[in-house]
């Protein structure tokens, strides 16, 4: 077991409740809005709110609904910041790509195309 009490294998594994967690508190925190602020609006205690956050509990979806207009988000506001959050920042260079000739009629199209493709973070 790690230090925060999961196997190895999942601390490399973004958890989906860690995730939803840290995309409610940088929600939270960027309003300057406290727990309690937070959790009084949502109708959920304050514990039970800073477990979500830490990603201890799992909310169901009425939970994080509630959270979420507490928040003046929509249910999409949250599922786009987890998708931020899951997301790597990867981009994709392309370089020495080369189209194809098309072939002249009744003779079969030779494959010709090439691309070197580098990720680069």
């Amino acid at each position: 077991m790690t230090a925060i009490g999961f196997p190895p294998i999942l601390e490399r594994m973004a958890l989906l409740r860690g995730v939803i967690g840290v995309a409610l508190r940088r929600a939270r925190t960027a309003q300057g809005r406290t727990l309690k602020d937070v959790s009084e609006r949502a109708r959920v205690s304050v514990q039970y709110l800073s477990e979500v956050e830490r990603g201890r509990k799992e909310a169901s979806s009425e939970v994080l609904a509630a959270v979420c207009g507490a928040l003046g988000w929509s249910i999409v506001d949250l599922l786009d910041a987890v998708r931020e959050e899951l997301a790597p920042a990867v981009r994709v260079e392309i370089t020495g790509f080369a189209l194809p000739s098309l072939p002249a009629y009744g003779r079969e199209a030779t494959p010709s195309a090439s691309a070197t493709v580098r990720l680069a973070a």
